[in-house]
């Protein structure tokens, strides 16, 4: 048994009594990792991948999707709008919606492309200058635009709270607007704080050090 392995057992076993028995997807990051590195945890039984980067992706995954029809791919970094066709070709899941030029960008490829991948919005839940995402107070207008000017359906929220803080809080105020806008996904906690953000409503966690271990 390798070592990705061992740790998707263990990370696996915390979500289970974190989550108690709700049903939550654990997103392998597998960002700047190697082919070989996610073959290890599709061997493991591991299904739901995340990554940052629209051309890493791509170059990743494409031959990996003919061995496993049944794997899902979550884009969790930064989009460009020039990527939007790409990435919609190219994810299941685009969680990181957060302006109206790529709102409507990605409209335009969903209508181009015919793919339909679930969108989320990336909430900047600690109003940090220096972090993408969309800050609370704007949330109820821009979430208005996605769904009604662009024809979006959003589905989810997603966050990373503030690094040198605690989490919890933050975590706790992402599940209120969660329920407050009917979103049935909500991502949020890595490696470090995942079990909180389960205790505090998470549906769906991001794992990357956890499992695959430290990133060069």
């Amino acid at each position: 048994m390798t070592d990705i392995e061992k740790n998707l057992r263990e990370i696996r076993q915390r979500i289970e009594k974190a989550a108690e028995e709700r049903a939550i997807d654990l997103i392998a990051v597998s960002k700047f990792k190697t082919i070989d590195d996610v073959r290890d945890a599709l061997r493991a039984g591991q299904r739901v991948f995340g990554e940052n980067r629209v051309q890493e992706a791509r170059k990743k995954f494409v031959e990996l999707r003919n061995e496993y029809p049944d794997l899902t791919l979550h884009l969790i970094g930064p989009l460009q709008t020039n990527k939007a066709d790409e990435a919609v070709q190219v994810f299941d899941v685009i969680q990181t919606i957060d302006r109206p030029s790529l709102a409507e960008a990605v409209a335009k490829a969903i209508q181009k492309t015919g793919k339909t991948p679930r969108l989320y919005i990336e909430v900047n839940i600690g109003d940090e200058p220096q972090k993408a995402g969309v800050v609370e107070k704007e949330l109820d207008s821009f979430i208005d635009f996605a769904r009604s000017v662009c024809g979006l359906v959003i589905s989810g929220l997603m966050c990373i709270p503030p690094q040198s803080e605690n989490p919890e809080p933050y975590f706790h105020r992402m599940k209120t607007l969660a329920d407050h806008y009917k979103m049935t996904h909500l991502s949020m906690g890595m490696s470090g704080d995942f079990e909180m953000a389960l205790r505090c409503g998470a549906t769906e966690v991001r794992v990357g050090t956890g499992i695959f271990g430290v990133r060069n």
